[in-house]
């Protein structure tokens, strides 16, 4: 349990450091920036406790907004992605998430890459519509919602698959 707790405190602070020092100061075609910290919330332990996830996921979002002056932007979208992680996971992986031997060694990769996919759409869905804040401007909101979106994709893909336990 406390090596658990341990490797999560170790990846928050990691995720924001990396979010904070590099992928904010990349500017890929002048407009995307990866938000690769979306990735704690697929490696949070699916059955932590979902109040603490929320806090965390807030924390998370609220300290990344700190240093990235987006205005609260980075936490409305993790606390949405927290919220919204059990019904994505139902998704992806059907009722075989509600048992309690459920683990991510049991899935797909197509799974995976699913859910992870979806968490990122729908972070950078409400980041990016909250950012511009005009109907009027939904081709430059899709825009950069799938640009960043594959570019967050692909670095997030990366790094579970180097980060993560191997399964065999």
């Amino acid at each position: 349990m406390n090596n658990t707790i341990f490797i999560n405190i170790f990846r928050f602070v990691l995720l924001i450091l990396t979010q904070v020092l590099i992928f904010n100061n990349l500017n890929f075609m002048g407009f995307i920036n990866p938000m690769v910290y979306v990735i704690f919330f697929y490696w949070y332990p699916i059955k932590g406790n979902r109040a603490l996830f929320m806090v965390i996921a807030f924390l998370l979002g609220f300290i990344i907004d700190i240093f990235s002056d987006t205005m609260a932007l980075n936490a409305l979208a993790s606390l949405t992605i927290a919220y919204a992680r059990p019904v994505l996971m139902r998704f992806c992986f059907g009722v075989n998430y509600e048992f309690q031997n459920f683990s991510f060694k049991n899935t797909t990769n197509i799974q995976r890459v699913t859910l992870l996919a979806l968490m990122v759409l729908i972070h950078h869905l409400i980041f990016f519509s909250l950012e511009i804040l005009s109907i009027a401007h939904i081709l430059l909101i899709l825009k950069k919602v799938f640009a960043t979106g594959i570019v967050t994709l692909i670095l997030c893909t990366l790094f579970s698959s180097l980060f993560s336990p191997k399964s065999e």
